[in-house]
């Protein structure tokens, strides 16, 4: 066997394992945690008002102020660093098909791509819980701002913003295409499941999804903005989204909407902890 093979064979049987299939059901739980704890933020701002940011930071800031929340933000970010190489053993997987041609080549690198953007989440958001876990965490959305701003500083820099933002507004589409046409099941081994936890997850990923989707775009759109306008301040992540959402017409009872369709997302990564088949 050539080294090529055996490492291929090597990174397969990690990715194949039972230990790293473990621990990505804990990844998934913590992503799904994640959700609902901004789903919460999202529903205090719009009928309440909340001092954090209804986004990733605020969650993560919410846990650690709990009590053994510290303890349960390495165990998150331990879950979400499973998750990444999870999908990293995804991308090795697939590697084979990347000199093949035709529609082999094209899933091949499609599902490639996939499992790297995923990776790259994973392992941002568990760089998020270990920030705020060891007391260094900040506010993302500024975070954000100062990103673009930097990146406004770039030759070209501007169309990358823009770039970057209709990316997040194509990704946004998918998910709520994913959720209206219950793509998402195609990703799911559920031959095995009930009749009563399929039609679960099926409910969860048809509300889910579509209502990411929305504060994906929403997202993407601001940055969008901030491309077109060349202020980074616009650039203000998903609690920026969430507050511009709020000051729609009706905005308060579309954010509820959101909230409760991100809440539904976070759901269903808990039942789809108890199924991982690799997407």
């Amino acid at each position: 066997m050539s080294v090529r093979g055996s490492a291929r064979s090597v990174m397969g049987r990690a990715g194949d394992s039972d230990a790293l299939e473990h621990l990505a059901r804990i990844g998934l739980i913590a992503y799904g945690l994640v959700h609902l704890l901004v789903a919460w933020l999202a529903l205090q701002l719009a009928w309440g008002g909340t001092s954090r940011s209804a986004d990733q930071s605020g969650a993560m800031a919410t846990l650690a102020q709990q009590p053994l929340g510290k303890p349960l933000l390495w165990v998150l970010a331990l879950g979400l660093l499973a998750l990444a190489v999870w999908q990293a053993a995804e991308v090795l997987r697939w590697r084979h098909g990347w000199s093949s041609s035709g529609k082999t080549r094209a899933t091949a690198l499609r599902k490639s791509g996939r499992a790297v953007v995923k990776a790259v989440i994973y392992l941002a958001l568990a760089v998020l819980a270990i920030r705020f876990a060891t007391g260094s965490g900040q506010n993302s959305s500024s975070s954000q701002q100062q990103t673009a701003a930097g990146v406004f500083g770039w030759p070209a820099g501007r169309w990358l913003v823009g770039i970057a933002g209709l990316v997040l507004v194509g990704v946004g589409a998918y998910h709520v295409y994913k959720g209206v046409t219950k793509h998402f099941l195609k990703e799911i081994d559920l031959s095995d499941c009930p009749p009563t936890a399929t039609r679960l997850v099926t409910r969860l990923g048809q509300v889910g999804f579509p209502a990411k989707g929305v504060a994906l775009a929403l997202v993407g759109g601001l940055l969008v903005w901030a491309a077109v306008t060349f202020d980074p301040a616009k650039a203000s992540g998903l609690d920026g989204a969430l507050h511009t959402l709020l000051q729609a017409p009706a905005g308060r009872f579309l954010l509820t909407l959101v909230a409760l369709g991100i809440a539904a997302f976070g759901a269903f990564c808990f039942v789809r902890a108890r199924y991982p088949e690799r997407t």
